[in-house]
Formats: structure tokens, sequence, C-alpha cells
């Protein structure tokens, strides 16, 4: 049943629209209003076939919330046990998938207190494919920024260092060896800072390579990514060849994304007579000395392999962290006005998550953190004085940026530069005086964040980029960042891979 109006709330309702009617024009507005809303109840209370996406192993058991003892990084939101064949890509590799991923009959919540219990009926396209791979899926694991932060993730290498955000249990669990392959989210770096400061390979594929149906995170959807997480460059390989290509229910896919693609089978081929650029704008200060030593090194070791390496500049990488906040400070807001998936596509719209993510935003906005609250206060202030400018011209610049990167691809195969330029900082404990700790949660804005500077550029231009773990600094790790040409992800996973070969692997990225 719905719920209608009086001519009192009728009036407040226009006013909140900015448009005017007065009592008479309610009373005469009323009549229509509920006969067009009784035509939609109608509709909704339907029983239509909506059509969802086929749901492999659909017999499977509803997991459980692990105890302390089960969780000790405070990685996981749940553990489950879906599929596991013995035959495919994945066969014999436990997979688990960031919150933000749905997992039909597992327990969803994004961070939120408010979605406790919630439990979605679809699987995302990146869970059925992984199914169809062999994978097992073995659980759902924390993530950070939604509506707040329901647990924050330990890292292994250091309990009181932090693990980044937003895909920080699964950089967690696969740090402590807990799963074998994991998929995150990243929307300005999320993959590739926890990648970075947990000591593993975390991927932003190319724009749109990786299916985003049943993905959420109420981001721009023009910066937002999916990919995987692993801790060696085969596992990588292998995640991302299971679920790359086409799906017609991902709006976001463009012409020329293919149907699958190939990351295994030049997977060896070595890296002699590659050029590789050093990217001098990514080693741009502040950077730490160690963690600036340790990615030259590491170049230098790609070098002794064969990789030709010349330095190279594109001006602009260090000029897109404005244009990013201005389109993502409204993209996030737009999302929140028209729905969790956006509106206009001819694709599937998984209605369960859709209608749960606007009953917690309608009935329980105000428990968002303050910085989610400060960039709805932004994005609404930027749109009313500036009219859809703001948003329309960081997308019609976007072009320019995309230029620049492609230009310097055509000169070398691929870029490399520090994937952040500080090993992870200590944890802050949050200040108990109510004042103190609002302002701390304000400074910790993921869309402003100067420890995103070399994430965010690929964010916005759609190029993939890689998270390589290349040494370690005060028992902390650190990474390089490779970026390529689109859909030359393969080619940064064989680059990365010479390297896992060339070295100690095991040693460096360990957490003892």
């Amino acid at each position: 049943m719905f719920a209608t109006p009086d001519a009192a709330k009728l009036i407040e309702l226009a006013a909140s629209l900015n448009l005017r009617l007065s009592h008479r024009d309610a009373e005469l507005f009323l009549p229509v209003i509920v006969d067009a809303l009784r035509e939609l109840d109608t509709f909704v209370q339907s029983r239509a076939d909506e059509n969802a996406p086929p749901r492999l192993f659909p017999d499977r058991g509803p997991g459980h919330r692990p105890s302390p003892s089960e969780d000790r990084y405070q990685a996981w939101l749940w553990k489950c046990d879906i599929g596991g064949k013995d035959t495919g890509l994945l066969a014999g590799k436990t997979v688990g998938f960031k919150d933000h991923i749905s997992v039909a009959g597992i327990p969803q919540v994004f961070t939120s207190q408010v979605l406790e219990g919630f439990i979605p009926d679809v699987d995302a396209t990146i869970v059925s494919r992984v199914l169809a791979a062999g994978g097992k899926v073995v659980g759902k694991q924390m993530m950070m920024g939604f509506m707040g932060d329901y647990g924050k993730p330990l890292n292994p290498h250091n309990l009181g260092r932090a693990t980044g955000g937003s895909s920080s249990g699964s950089a967690a669990a696969l740090a402590a060896r807990e799963v074998d392959i994991s998929f995150g989210g990243d929307q300005g770096g999320s993959i590739r800072l926890p990648a970075a400061y947990c000591g593993i390979l975390g991927l932003k594929p190319t724009f749109g390579l990786v299916s985003h149906f049943a993905v959420g995170f109420a981001a721009e959807p023009s910066v937002d990514h999916v990919g995987p997480m692993a801790r060696t460059v085969p596992d990588l390989a292998a995640a991302l060849q299971a679920v790359a290509g086409y799906d017609d229910n991902d709006p976001r896919q463009r012409r020329g994304i293919p149907d699958s693609i190939d990351a295994l089978s030049d997977l060896d081929g070595g890296i002699r007579g590659l050029r590789i650029g050093i990217l001098e704008e990514g080693f741009a200060e502040p950077i730490e000395p160690g963690v600036k030593d340790g990615v030259l090194a590491a170049i230098s070791i790609l070098e002794k392999l064969g990789a030709e390496v010349r330095k190279i500049s594109i001006p602009e990488h260090a000029q897109v962290d404005p244009v990013y906040a201005a389109l993502v400070f409204e993209g996030a807001r737009a999302i929140y006005d028209v729905g969790f998936f956006g509106i206009g596509s001819k694709a599937h719209y998984p209605t369960s998550i859709i209608t749960a993510i606007d009953r917690m935003w309608r009935e329980n906005g105000d428990l968002m953190p303050p910085r989610t609250k400060l960039n709805h206060l932004i994005a609404e202030l930027s749109r009313r004085n500036y009219h859809g400018a703001v948003y329309a011209k960081a997308h019609n610049v976007r072009q320019a940026y995309v230029a620049a990167f492609d230009r310097a691809l055509t000169k070398v195969d691929a870029l490399i530069m520090p994937t952040v330029r500080n090993i992870a900082p200590e944890v802050e404990p949050v200040p108990t005086d109510p004042t103190a700790a609002m302002e701390a949660n304000l400074r910790r804005n993921w869309i402003l964040m100067p420890n995103s500077y070399n994430l965010k550029p690929t964010n916005y231009t759609g190029h993939p980029a890689l998270a390589v773990p290349c040494g370690k600094v005060d028992g902390m790790p650190i990474s390089l960042q490779l970026v390529g040409k689109y859909l030359a992800d393969p080619l940064l996973l064989r680059i990365a891979y010479a390297y896992q070969q060339a070295i100690d692997w095991d040693a460096m990225t360990g957490t003892d």
C-alpha cells in the first residue's frame, strides 16, 4: 500500500522541488496524484516475471558471521561455502568479495548497521563468472566508507598501521593468506591503495572490462571499477580472465569491450624489448625516500630483465584532482537522487538492492558520517550555483586527459610510478571529544585525500592500472604501479610476473 499526502504536505513537497502550489492547487492535484499512485502500486505489487539473471549453485547455505577467533584481522563480514567445481580456471581457488558486490542468499550491509539482515536475491555477474570458472566463494569482506565504518580491518604486517580503503577487508584477508583471490572496487584507488598498504596485488582494469552489474558504491559511475586482488600474478591473471568481458546487464560498458580476454597465455612471455616510461609526475613531493628508492630499485630489476626504461612526463597527471572532485561530488549526489544503479539503461535492475539502499538513505540519511554529509552539501551547492555546468565540464574535458595519457603510451608500452608515495600510516585513535572526532572524520574525505594522488588519474581516464608490491620499509610494504593502454591489462600482468619471478617473492610479500 502507498502513502498519500494531504494538501498541506503536498504544498510542502512541491516547495522542496522549487514548485509553488496554493491550497486550492493542491486540492485539484490530489485526486490525480492518488489515481497515478494507485496505478503504480498495482504495477509494483503484480507478479510479472522480472527476468533475473540465472543463479549458479542455487542450493546454497546461509553461511555465518565469523567469530573473533575466526577473523583475527577483522577482514570478514560473513563466511560461506558456495561452488568450487573441479574444473575451470579457478578450480581449487577460494574467492572472497568486497561487501558492495552482491552474492544471492548471503547478507550484505554496505557498512551500515541499518541494513543488518538484508539479503540480496541476485548474484553480481562477476560472482556468476567466478562460480562458472570453478571458484569457491567463501565469504564477504569488510569495506570502509559507505554509510560509516562498520569495522576497521587490521593490517597483517602491523596491527597498528592502516589497511587503506575501501577494499580493506579484501587486502587484509589476502595478506593474511585467508583467501586466494578477492574482488574489490576502485573509485579513487580503493583496490590499489589497500593493495599497496598490505603488500598484495590489485588491478583496476580498463574501464568496463569487468562487469559492474550488481556492484554498487554510490559514487560517480564513470570512475567506478571492479577488479581482482591476489597474492600472486598467476592468480590475479586467472581471476581477470575468468570474469572479464561484455555483459548485457552492465550499462557502463562501451563499444570495444570484448566478450573475453586472454590474460594467461602470454603471462610468462618476458619483457625484453618492452618500453617502460618512468612517470616523472608520479614521484612528486611529498614522497617518502624509502618508497622512492624502493620503486627505483624495482625499475632497475625490470631494466636488467631487458626492458627499455626512459623518463616521461604527463603534466595532466598532476592536474586531475580538481577535475575528479568536480565530477565525483555531483555524480555521487545524482546517484543518491535517482537510485543506486542509476536510470535510463535497458538492463536488469536488481530491485531488492535498490529498494534496500533507497530506504536506508531516505529514512536514515542522518546516520551518514560527517564526510559523506559534507560531500552531499558541496554537491548540492555546486549544482545550485552552476546548474550542472561543473558536472558537465568535468565530463567534457575528460578526453583531453585521456589523450595526454594515450600520447605518452604511444612512446612507451607502460608507465611506472609509486602506487602511493608513503607506507601505511599509523592508525589514528578516534578522538573522544565529539568536535575533534567530527573534524578528524571530515579530514578523511576520500574525494580529497592526497594519498590518492597517483590513483585517481586512471579512475578518471579509464586506463588499466596495477599495484605490485616491490619491497618493504620499516617492515611495511611499498608498491609500484603500472599503467597501460586501454585493454592492455594482460601486458601489465606480464610485466608484473617477470618481476615476481626475478625476486624472492614469498619473502618480500610475507607478513612475518
